[in-house]
């Protein structure tokens, strides 16, 4: 995979994703609920901004800030008394951002059965300095196979999302040109 140099566009040494990669448990309660009985979408969604920051902190070495949410997917519903484990690592780096990949497993926590994948998000965070400025990021060494696809599936998805933005700006430029907005 690649070495442990560093990046010959970056001065800051790259760190490998092992370095960043964590997991956040939690046991899903009633507190968690919504109206239909099982966990509220939003509180996974708090557990997956929570891993990743963590991750992205981790990484970056100081304080890192959620830019965009990508592709929260849920697969299966989670329910109360469910263990839920939201795994995140590192999949990317640019010059200040981070994308941070995430599964989320659910276990019944007082049974002996693997967990299941129960949803998966892409967050990309924002290096940031005490005044909140952007700040440079180590770049992230893939150790893995597996790593390195998550790299480049990563890099198209950073492409769709400045696609995306490009596209919707000039669409904003185009209304505004005549009149429409």
């Amino acid at each position: 995979m690649t070495d442990l140099a560093p990046n010959p566009e970056s001065d800051i040494p790259g760190k490998p994703t092992f370095a960043s990669r964590t997991t956040l448990s939690h046991i899903m309660t009633h507190n968690d609920t919504n109206l239909l009985g099982t966990v509220h979408g939003g509180v996974i969604m708090k557990l997956v901004d929570d891993a990743a920051g963590a991750v992205a902190g981790r990484h970056s070495g100081g304080p890192a800030v959620t830019a965009s949410m990508d592709e929260m997917v849920f697969l299966e519903p989670v329910r109360v008394g469910d263990l839920v484990h939201v795994k995140a690592q590192v999949n990317w780096t640019g010059r200040t951002s981070m994308e941070v990949g995430v599964r989320v497993l659910a276990e019944r926590w007082n049974e002996s059965t693997p967990p299941q994948q129960v949803g998966s998000a892409y967050l990309v965070f924002a290096a940031v300095d005490a005044d909140g400025k952007p700040r440079r990021v180590p770049p992230v060494l893939p150790e893995t196979e597996r790593d390195e696809r998550r790299y480049q599936e990563a890099q198209i998805r950073r492409t769709h999302r400045l696609a995306r933005r490009r596209a919707i700006m000039e669409l904003r430029e185009k209304r505004a040109a005549e009149g429409l907005d």
